[in-house]
């Protein structure tokens, strides 16, 4: 049986290079990182010259419009640095790298780069309605160019980049159900209130609806006039002190069941789905890294092995159910919040095997669909 798998194609502006990958997309494990396989294909002209490869995290903190007075808000980091050809070492190529080398000519030659476990995940913050310029976040792109060292500064003729991203997927099993208890007494008054909120899993799917159960036991003599619940996405930039700020991504208001008077219970369910296509005109919510202009998600929860390993120049996500309870100008107001999990689930497998007559489909990119930052003040597309 014969399958086909798609590949994409980069070449550089003075058509010697030409990058191969076979996904764009790299699953962070958070143990280990996908490996990045390509191929890359050389003109005759070139192969007396020394061609190296990167991966480059570039990390944009600040609006590029702001960037007066020799301020800069964008910090690359290159994470992986190796010389591709010629080869220093020979490596055994992958299926695909395989597949790829056959179907190209003898100047193709395989590379593979290893993200640390560590590198931040991609994430994009969505810029306002007026702002202009790339949008802030991470984002990754592989390089390869010509020259004699590595560190050389490289041209733009010469050089090919392709946008890539870093994800993770959802975990293969559910965590404890989330349950949670907050009271409150009152100085002058005898009793209390009490809000019981639980979820009916901890990890969603994005375009899941979240059922949110609530049980309101009213033992004192305050009156409930009002309930609201929302979905809040939680932003950390981890290089700044305080750099953490939560946008509603979801919300529900409502009087229905109230008044709650003293010593009356209600149970309800709220149905909120936190959604980017209700959230497009709110500047700041973090997004799935892009690496086209077109529709994405909501970003995904950020998995950590431990809260010690986030990255300075990482963007951590989380998301979290937020319950009110309004009683007035006088008696305040009583909350519960419950975090959870929002993620992609991991794709299937089925139809990816690899034959020896598999069939490439060649998506090719123009010369100036991703550009590198560094190169003659360039930017993303």
């Amino acid at each position: 049986m014969v399958f086909n798998f798609r590949v994409f194609k980069k070449q550089s502006p003075n058509g010697k290079i030409t990058m191969y990958l076979a996904k764009r997309d790299f699953v962070d494990y958070i143990s280990a990182v996908e490996s990045i396989d390509g191929v890359v294909v050389l003109d005759e002209e070139y192969k007396t010259r020394k061609v190296f490869g990167q991966v480059i995290c570039s990390f944009r903190y600040g609006r590029e419009e702001d960037e007066v007075m020799g301020l800069n808000f964008q910090k690359d980091l290159h994470l992986v640095s190796e010389q591709i050809y010629p080869a220093p070492e020979k490596t055994s190529p992958t299926k695909v790298q395989e597949r790829l080398m056959r179907k190209l000519s003898a100047n193709a030659y395989p590379f593979c780069f290893t993200l640390p476990p560590s590198a931040p995940a991609s994430v994009t913050l969505q810029p306002g309605a007026g702002d202009e310029g790339q949008p802030c976040g991470v984002n990754y792109y592989v390089k390869i160019f010509v020259g004699e060292s590595e560190t050389d500064r490289t041209h733009k003729r010469s050089t090919v980049s392709m946008a890539i991203r870093k994800i993770q997927y959802a975990p293969s099993k559910q965590g404890k159900q989330p349950c949670t208890v907050v009271r409150k007494d009152f100085m002058l008054s005898p009793g209390e209130l009490e809000l019981e909120v639980n979820l009916d899993k901890q990890l969603y799917h994005h375009g899941e609806k979240i059922a949110i159960n609530i049980c309101i036991r009213n033992n004192s003599n305050k009156v409930v006039k009002k309930i609201k619940a929302m979905v809040q996405q939680g932003v950390d930039v981890v290089l700044f002190q305080n750099g953490q700020y939560r946008t509603t991504v979801a919300e529900v208001e409502t009087q229905e069941g109230c008044p709650i008077n003293p010593g009356s219970t209600l149970q309800k369910v709220f149905h909120l789905q936190p959604l980017w296509s209700l959230n497009k005109d709110r500047r700041g919510i973090a997004l799935d890294g892009q690496i086209k202009k077109e529709d994405t998600d909501l970003a995904s929860t950020t998995l950590l092995a431990s809260p010690d390993q986030r990255d300075v120049f990482g963007i951590i996500v989380s998301y979290a159910v937020k319950v009110k309870l309004f009683l007035g100008a006088l008696g305040g107001e009583l909350a519960a919040e419950l975090p959870f999990v929002l993620m992609h689930p991991k794709p299937s497998a089925k139809g990816k095997l690899i034959q020896a007559d598999s069939q490439a489909d060649v998506e090719l990119f123009r010369q100036d669909t991703v550009v590198d930052p560094e190169v003659d003040g360039d930017k993303y597309e």
